[in-house]
């Protein structure tokens, strides 16, 4: 059963919210607890948000600093960055709307929901600030560093029948990768591989065994060195073509992941996107039975 949260949507931001899973007893009180939990918040700032009424447990009781910690409570919350958000310069585009569906063309740099460092920068906040749609939700993935074409549920009651169809993969998506050239190869061809998750939590690689994800690789044209390939995607594995791309040997221009991890700075390279775009999205509407396409007009 999924909660409803108890605090309202705050300048397009939802609240976050926790379960309490240690062992009752272990903190004396919430704002024990709340420090230690995320010691990038100080003591002071708490006291601020539980004295505003913005620290609720599930049944929208304001939690005090000294509320027993009740394990198996669920806490909501408003996350807050203090100021340190980086402003993000490129500006998405919405391709089409209707009473299901937002589609988005994506900009390069910007995450989809939020995380680590981005809040009002996340494209789901954006998006919920510019259009006025709570329900807003992905349905599927995008990579922060991919441009390209996106789409958004703001529908609940038809959410299930949109995330199926990309579940079951019978939808086409199509990307364009500038790459180095790949000679000794026919095109197209078909490129498969076991891709598991890599020591570090945020990467993949390949291992040997059962193929477990697949990608349609055609040339495009081109580039003197480089090329502009078309990639297809059979399946959705988590960097599935940068991945297969650097496997290849050539690896995804600007691509700070993959064949290996490059060191960056705390700020982004704007001037070095990584060069991979989400072209198009074709599918049958789950519920019209209709044809839809929708492609972004993004070039790399």
């Amino acid at each position: 059963m999924k909660l409803k949260a108890p605090l309202p949507l705050r300048d397009g931001v939802a609240p976050s919210y926790l379960w309490l899973q240690e062992a009752q007893g272990k903190w004396s009180n919430m704002l024990d607890f709340l420090c230690a939990r995320f010691p990038g918040v100080d003591e002071a700032t708490w006291r601020l948000r539980m004295a505003g009424g913005e620290v609720m447990n599930q049944h929208g009781l304001a939690l005090a600093p000294q509320t027993p910690y009740r394990r198996g409570d669920c806490i909501f919350y408003y996350r807050d960055l203090q100021g340190r958000e980086a402003v993000i310069p490129f500006e998405e585009v919405i391709l089409h709307q209707d009473e299901h569906l937002l589609v988005v063309d994506k900009p390069h740099f910007v995450p989809v929901i939020p995380t680590g460092r981005f809040l009002q920068e996340s494209l789901l906040v954006r998006l919920k600030k510019k259009t006025g749609l709570g329900d807003l939700t992905p349905i599927h993935r995008l990579d922060r560093e991919t441009a390209g074409v996106i789409i958004f549920s703001h529908n609940p009651a038809s959410r299930g029948a949109y995330q199926s169809m990309f579940q079951q993969r019978t939808m086409d998506k199509t990307y364009e990768a500038l790459a180095g050239m790949l000679e000794g190869r026919d095109f197209p061809f078909v490129y498969r591989s076991r891709l598991v998750d890599a020591d570090k939590f945020f990467l993949m690689r390949e291992e040997a065994g059962e193929p477990n994800s697949e990608t349609h690789i055609d040339l495009i044209e081109r580039q003197g060195e480089q090329a502009l390939y078309r990639l297809n995607p059979v399946s959705g594995r988590k960097h599935q073509l940068r991945v297969h791309m650097a496997a290849l040997g050539i690896p995804i221009l600007n691509d700070s992941f993959y064949p290996h991890t490059v060191p960056v700075g705390a700020a982004d390279n704007y001037d070095a996107p990584l060069k991979l775009l989400a072209r198009s999205i074709a599918f049958t509407d789950p519920l019209s039975g209709d044809v839809r396409y929708f492609e972004s007009h993004r070039t790399l």
